[in-house]
């Protein structure tokens, strides 16, 4: 009788001490918090270090952070994002859809500057950090959280992103680590919250969107997940069939032809759509980093499926430029796969049976082997280097002739210089895109400069925004352009410095 009593005693303060239990939990969780905002904190450091070293030392473009900045500036003035650098007149919404950038206004209005939008990119990339770290704590321990925090925030496809000018695509990032948490949370209506706004960043995440929707309907509510597939779809065609197309100055939308190509059309490629996806191997190579960052523990989940639209367009682009490691294509891959790491391995953690836990410990530890692996061989050795730290005479001699052009002038600028001048002055790429869509003018010729100031730097030789030997204005071609603005054009030489060259143009009229 004593032995009965005596147990139910010890189940009522058990049940009395479950919440008890539970709430220190909570609290302790609390108390980790810190943890995960310090790890967003550091990495906001490093991603704003990269960038900002990168553009005082002539390393940023104005394709594309001049040409982002020109849209940002005239979001700030209450105008549509007309950007000079892209040509005459053209509305970057008929580029790619991305009014989410019109987010930075009030801050740009604040403080009008290039170094305004790299550290807004380097908070919002170091921001998806914390639900990700966040999750990995409470389902796998705090180590977990650690490991995970490092992966992500030095992953080679946001060191990629990071040093290479800004984008829209930081917007999506923690918008998707936070949708991915709740997936994997099973909070469907706040992971839909959350990833509704990527229609509004750029028009391919919409089929990202609706890939969440796919995975709510198969482990959640079916008519949730439907209406959001259905909503990714209809954002995506809406966008790419009826909003760009009427921003845009040809009345198309751009980019559809790297979808089809020399194939013909969009069917025919998505037919051969698995042999294009294996070749050339620089496709394949792209494939295995983005799964390798996890030691490939993330094909265990299917929340990587999430990841598949953004490759099955790159993949099935006829673009070189979107196949390999370099540019931001990667950001959004990073918090998928991360987030795929953590609800493989949640299963493990669940268990007391040693050899699931050691398992645990294997897969954290190959995620960290590989990370350290690859982190030599992009962008974040930066740091390491000594000449990030070191300011060359180049680029005295450039900050020199850059800050005698007035605030307010019209400027031709070398695509290196062209973002040192975007926040006071209207600038447009030497030799110019004066008509939007076009290099040359009806007769074939070059564009008659006509900006108050021309400025140009023949280091390094420019090659973007298309590949090295199809520049349609290669070094020589540049100087004799150079050369024919004095000759022709009536702008006198100003100053010229370590191979920069800065004209005005002549007060006095002139004729041709």
């Amino acid at each position: 009788m004593r032995v009965g009593v005596a147990g139910t005693a010890v189940r009522a303060v058990s049940r009395t001490t479950a919440p008890a239990r539970e709430r220190l939990t909570a609290y302790r969780l609390r108390l980790r918090l810190p943890l995960w905002w310090g790890w967003a904190a550091g990495l906001f450091v490093l991603y704003a270090v990269v960038s900002g070293r990168r553009h005082a030392l002539l390393r940023t473009t104005g394709y594309d952070l001049g040409i982002f900045e020109q849209a940002v500036r005239a979001y700030s003035q209450f105008r549509a994002p007309v950007t000079p650098l892209k040509g005459q007149g053209f509305n970057l919404l008929g580029d790619h859809f991305h009014p989410a950038i019109a987010a930075l206004a009030p801050l740009y209005r604040l403080w009008p500057s290039p170094y305004c939008l790299l550290l807004a990119q380097a908070a919002l990339l170091a921001l998806a950090v914390v639900p990700l770290a966040r999750w990995a704590t409470r389902a796998l321990g705090s180590g977990a959280g650690h490991v995970v925090a490092f992966g992500y925030g030095v992953s080679w496809g946001i060191a990629s992103t990071v040093a290479f000018d800004f984008h829209e695509a930081a917007f999506a990032v923690p918008l998707l680590a936070f949708s991915l948490t709740a997936l994997g949370n099973q909070r469907w209506r706040l992971a839909v919250a959350w990833g509704l706004p990527l229609l509004l960043v750029k028009e391919d995440l919409g089929l990202t969107l609706a890939a969440v929707g796919a995975y709510i309907a198969l482990k959640g509510p079916r008519r949730l997940g439907i209406a959001t597939v259905c909503a990714g779809v209809a954002g995506t065609l809406l966008t790419t069939q009826v909003l760009l197309p009427a921003s845009s100055a040809t009345g198309t939308y751009a980019y559809g032809e790297y979808l089809e190509g020399d194939r013909g059309s969009l069917l025919a490629g998505l037919a051969l759509a698995p042999l294009d996806a294996l070749r050339p191997d620089t496709k394949a190579i792209t494939v295995v980093l983005v799964l390798a960052v996890t030691g490939f523990v993330a094909l265990r989940s299917p929340l990587v499926l999430i990841a598949v639209p953004t490759l099955g367009w790159r993949m099935l682009s006829q673009h070189d430029n979107h196949w390999g490691t370099a540019f931001h294509y990667s950001a959004v891959l990073m918090p998928v796969v991360f987030a795929a790491l953590i609800a493989a391995l949640t299963p493990y953690a669940r268990t007391s049976d040693p050899l699931a836990r050691r398992h645990l410990r294997a897969s954290l530890g190959a995620t960290v082997t590989v990370t350290l692996v690859l982190l030599p061989s992009f962008p974040f050795a930066l740091v390491a280097q000594r000449a990030t730290w070191r300011t060359t005479a180049h680029v005295e001699a450039a900050r020199d002739l850059l800050s005698r052009i007035p605030d307010g002038a019209t400027v031709a600028a070398s695509n290196r210089l062209a973002p040192q001048l975007t926040s006071r002055c209207t600038v447009v790429l030497f030799p110019g895109y004066p008509i939007p869509g076009k290099l040359y003018d009806a007769s074939g010729q070059p564009p008659r400069p006509t900006a108050d100031w021309i400025v140009h730097d023949r280091r390094p030789p420019e090659s973007w925004p298309l590949p090295q030997g199809h520049w349609p204005y290669p070094l020589g071609r540049q100087l004799a352009e150079l050369a024919a603005a004095q000759r022709k054009y009536g702008y006198e030489l100003v100053a010229a410095r370590d191979g920069l060259t800065l004209l005005r143009q002549r007060p006095l009229p002139y004729s041709r």
